[in-house]
């Protein structure tokens, strides 16, 4: 399996079409049953793919070429030769949000309700739809060298200079996270709080991966120098931290907020400080702070309290391994996608103080 057999199913028809569709369409079939459960009206995800589908296609499409114009310039017309390829995952969930949006201020239904019986179908199309990656031969890191690791599916073969070189497989370990935030969005899609949970967790969920991720691929899409798709992985990610904090402030305030302020900080702070010295300090700081609040904090999550302890303890004992152990290696993608377990904190503590509001 380390090469695929061809692009095409049969004929002319590519495994990447099939896999998109296939992919919607166990999206609709899963929204629909979810449409049931919050006895939404009916179709109303049917009508929610009837425009975020197309949307999303202009969006994945206008949000390659903008990170790619240089491409487009010679031949304008080109951008409309979709059928050739250049379409970004992050510009079609883009296009359908907003399409959805505005289907939702026309027709006067829930803009909230409609993305939280989409998400879970969302990313289990997307882990889906990576292996079209695969069988198109794409989105693959850089080259493996070590002979170790040189199998499937921690590697693909791709063709270069003439001969097929083991590459890291990068749209495998997007597809398995993906499976990963369905099965937790799953389970916990009956206990969320309020309309939007299930969708911002998503966010959080997805861009937590997609951000390690994408550091991997050789072929991201870049924009002003940086890889576009990273950082807007980052960007939705911190937005979510910021809902959790700011939804925890109208509640309540003092050492509980300054609590998860701080581990909303050293959520993100541990994997991007760890490459200096003065950020591994920073960072040192954070976790005793935040360990001050958490403890002199009486109504703080119980599991708040042990993960931070844990999470310190690993920091520490890999700090006194060696300085280079917290940067470029397992650490990383760990304190990476581990983020979510300090959003949690500002989360959980609102579980039960405010009861979800009906549909509207």
């Amino acid at each position: 399996m380390a090469i695929p057999y061809s692009r095409y199913l049969f004929g002319s028809l590519p495994w990447y079409s099939v896999l998109m569709v296939s992919g919607i369409l166990i999206a609709y079939l899963l929204g629909t049953r979810e449409e049931k459960r919050l006895e939404l009206p009916k179709d109303s995800m049917l009508d929610m793919v009837l425009v975020a589908v197309p949307c999303g296609i202009v969006g994945a499409r206008l949000y390659y070429v903008l990170m790619s114009l240089d491409q487009f310039a010679a031949n304008p017309i080109s951008v409309l030769y979709i059928w050739e390829g250049g379409i970004a995952i992050y510009g079609a969930v883009i296009g359908g949000v907003i399409g959805v949006y505005l289907y939702c201020r026309v027709k006067k239904r829930s803009f909230a309700a409609l993305l939280d019986i989409a998400a879970p179908g969302l990313v289990l199309a997307q882990a889906i739809g990576r292996w079209g990656n695969y069988f198109n031969r794409e989105a693959f890191g850089p080259a493996i060298t070590n002979p170790t690791w040189q199998f499937f599916p921690a590697g693909v073969l791709i063709a270069q200079n003439g001969s097929e070189v083991w590459h890291v497989a990068t749209f495998f370990y997007e597809s398995m996270w993906d499976v990963g935030v369905f099965v937790v969005l799953w389970a916990i899609r009956k206990r969320m709080n309020r309309r939007s949970d299930v969708f911002l967790w998503y966010m959080a969920l997805y861009g937590c991966g997609r951000f390690l991720v994408e550091q991997l691929r050789s072929d991201s899409l870049y924009l002003f120098g940086l890889r576009a798709s990273q950082y807007l992985s980052l960007l939705l990610a911190v937005l979510v931290a910021a809902v959790f904090v700011i939804r925890f402030y109208k509640q309540q305030n003092g050492i509980a907020l300054g609590a998860v302020l701080l581990a909303c900080v050293l959520a993100f702070a541990r994997p991007l400080l760890a490459g200096s010295i003065y950020g591994v300090a920073v960072t040192l700081m954070l976790y005793a702070a935040c360990g001050v609040c958490l403890f002199a904090w009486r109504g703080a999550p119980r599991f708040a309290r042990i993960w931070l302890a844990v999470d310190a303890a690993v920091y520490v004992a890999l700090l006194a391994a060696g300085f280079n152990w917290l940067w470029l290696s397992p650490y990383f993608p760990y304190a990476g996608l581990s983020v979510p377990l300090y959003l949690a904190v500002p989360y959980a503590s609102l579980t039960g103080a405010q009861a979800r509001p009906a549909e509207v």
